[in-house]
């Protein structure tokens, strides 16, 4: 994974103009659209797809209910498709699972990112 080299390279969302935040955040929910469709195939690229995915939103400083709520248009949007082809959204709620995998990825990205020498306790200290 090809992570942000530079603590400026984490703050280019914030530094956007709304148009292009919405252009930025509108790429990643069409990523988010692709990983949700794959994510219960044997698609061979879907963990190059969710590291692209979880390294755009790490270097962007997306915030997690951004991407919670990414989760929840896409998960309304399948579920009215469904409605309209009569049938039933009952499996969408497997698709938390996809939630979890994609916010443990994260958190194991922010995690690496701490300097190592930080202990945990120094870390509890704070």
């Amino acid at each position: 994974m090809n992570r942000c080299q530079q603590p400026e390279q984490q703050s280019f969302f914030q530094q956007m103009t709304k148009a292009e935040q919405q252009a930025f955040l509108q790429e990643l929910k069409s990523d988010y659209r692709q990983i949700l469709i794959d994510y219960f195939t044997t698609d061979k690229t879907l963990k190059e797809k969710i590291d692209k995915f979880i390294n755009a939103v790490f270097c962007a400083n997306i915030p997690v209910p951004q991407i919670i709520e990414i989760h929840m248009e896409l998960i309304d949007e399948f579920s009215k498709q469904l409605k309209l082809e009569g049938r039933s959204d009952e499996t969408l709620l497997d698709y938390r699972l996809t939630l979890i995998d994609i916010l443990a990825h994260l958190c194991e990205l922010y995690r690496r990112s701490l300097p190592k020498k930080v202990s945990r306790w120094q870390m509890e200290k704070d």
